[in-house]
Formats: structure tokens, sequence, C-alpha cells
């Protein structure tokens, strides 16, 4: 059958069959506010992915990638990373972009990323989300990240570079 010989109102039919909404098939994100709730929800519906780890402190983590470099031996030694941190609602509060990584002491940073790092290897990427109580706690952190807040976290591991 040649495309003339068809209709305008069968084209239009056979158009509309063939298209899909960008969300036919899968179900709707959860909505996270900053509520103290949400932050609960947030916590026990991540853990819940499959390969998420939690630590006794309450750190979670899924492995993305995993590398086979260098892990961190002490809080002195300086981290190289690529990251992007979210609050629940999905917000970027920082993130490394296509910049450049950035260097940090392993030690010196909030409590669930010295946790992470310290399970970490060279090449490894995860994700992560840190309990209000292993980040900024109920003072947050100036005006991007509020009090008693989850932090969500793709960070990559880049290189471990020894304490000097």
């Amino acid at each position: 059958m040649q495309l003339r010989s068809i209709t305008p109102c069968l084209l239009l039919l056979l158009l509309a069959a063939c298209h899909k909404s960008p969300d036919a098939g899968t179900a709707p994100l959860p909505h996270y506010d900053l509520t103290p709730a949400s932050n609960a929800r947030y916590l026990t519906d991540f853990a819940a992915k499959p390969g998420v780890i939690k630590t006794q402190d309450g750190l979670e983590y899924r492995v993305i990638k995993s590398g086979a470099g260098k892990a961190p031996q002490s809080g002195a030694d300086m981290v190289t990373v690529k990251y992007k941190g979210m609050l629940i609602n999905g917000k970027v509060f920082d993130e490394t972009g296509r910049g450049p990584p950035r260097t940090f002491p392993a030690g010196a940073l909030i409590p669930g990323w010295v946790e992470a790092l310290s399970l970490m290897k060279e090449g490894d990427e995860w994700e992560l989300a840190i309990p209000s109580d292993l980040g900024y706690g109920p003072d947050g952190a100036g005006g991007n990240i509020p009090g008693n807040q989850t932090l969500v976290f793709d960070m990559t591991l880049v290189t471990v570079a020894p304490a000097q």
C-alpha cells in the first residue's frame, strides 16, 4: 500500500497507536519533600533498592561500578572525587559537574563521606544515602542544606594519595 492511498484519518490513527507517552510502562517516582517523615521514608525506600548495603550506623550505599585501585589508609590521605550532592527532593546543592574533580583530606569531611571513603577503592562509583546524623545534622549547611536532611550523593573515588 502506498502512503498516498492512506486516508488522513487512518494515518492519524496509525501515528497515535505508535506513540507512547514518556511515562508509559513506568511507575511514577515517589515525591519527597524535606519533612522528617519524608526523610525517613526516603531512607527506607533507598534501603529497599536492589544491591543497597546499610552500615551499622545507618549509611546506605549502592555500588554502581567497582574499582580496583588503592583505598584510603588514614584520614590524612588525600582523596580526589567527582560527585553530585542532592537533597531528597532532587535539588542539587553541590557537584563537580563537568569540571575537574575535587581533592580533600579523607578524614576532614562529613561523617557519611568519611565512612564511605574508608570502604571505597579508586575507580569505585557509588550512590550514597547519608542520614542527617552522618551529614550536617540539625544545623544544616549554609542556605543550601536545611537542618535534619538526608543527603544523596553520586560519588566516584578517582585517586588516593598517601598523607605527606
